[in-house]
């Protein structure tokens, strides 16, 4: 089976530098998987404070965008090198091109983001859509699905489970378009895994349990979305 791994940014640099705790524990998950992988590394708070700096020196949107695409591509680096130390059969590029990352025949092809105005959610369900896969695991720094941000709000409530056009009405809600918008999961994204019936899990980047039970597609303590 094939699936896809949209790993967060904040899960691979957390804190200003590599977790190499996780980046290893990630590699050797996915050597013991008897499953295909495409993997899409975002920027996280990195790409957030560069496409910033940016914008406040005076860059356009666009260029902003091309800012925080360098960070998930170093990002995607580290998958890379993390896979092959592990003796994972890895595709050796950072894949920039959806057509050129559907002919890999490694176990494991990996991206960053592709062009400006698409977030690397968008990407790795275009990546899901060009390899057929269908089941995608989103792998961030927060527990699932709420109806409102848990950093934020204490009351806030997770979904168990969510239709396709309930996580549209949410991202609706909090999807900003411009570089560095943080919310799970943009609008863009939400309508392509609906349009592809591709089952999608939000998971806690920092629970090795809950991403092993995703990518098998057993039960788990976060978020499941679907028909």
């Amino acid at each position: 089976m094939k699936i896809v791994l949209s790993i967060g940014g904040s899960s691979i640099n957390p804190k200003g530098e590599p977790d190499l705790d996780f980046l290893k524990k990630m590699a050797h998950l996915i050597k013991e998987s008897k499953n295909e992988f495409g993997l899409v590394s975002g920027g996280g708070s990195t790409a957030r404070a560069y496409a910033n700096a940016a914008r406040t020196l005076g860059a356009s949107e666009y260029e902003a965008d091309n800012v925080g695409i360098v960070s998930t591509r170093q990002n995607a680096q580290l998958l890379v090198a993390a896979l092959k130390g592990a003796g994972v059969d890895v595709s050796k590029t950072v894949f920039t091109d959806f057509d050129q990352a559907k002919l890999v025949t490694n176990k494991v092809v990996v991206m960053g983001g592709t062009i400006p105005g698409i977030t690397t959610d968008t990407d790795a369900v275009l990546l899901a859509e060009a390899i057929g896969a269908k089941r995608l695991v989103n792998i961030s720094n927060v527990s699932g699905i709420y109806n409102r941000d848990p950093r934020k709000n204490k009351n806030a409530k997770k979904f168990d489970k969510m239709t396709y056009d309930q996580l549209i009405s949410l991202a609706a809600k909090n999807d900003g378009r411009t570089a560095g918008t943080h919310f799970v999961f943009d609008m863009l994204a939400c309508k392509l895994i609906a349009r592809s019936n591709i089952e999608t899990h939000f998971v806690d980047g920092r629970n090795m349990h809950d991403i092993k039970n995703s990518i098998e597609g057993k039960k788990h303590s976060g978020t499941v979305v679907g028909k």
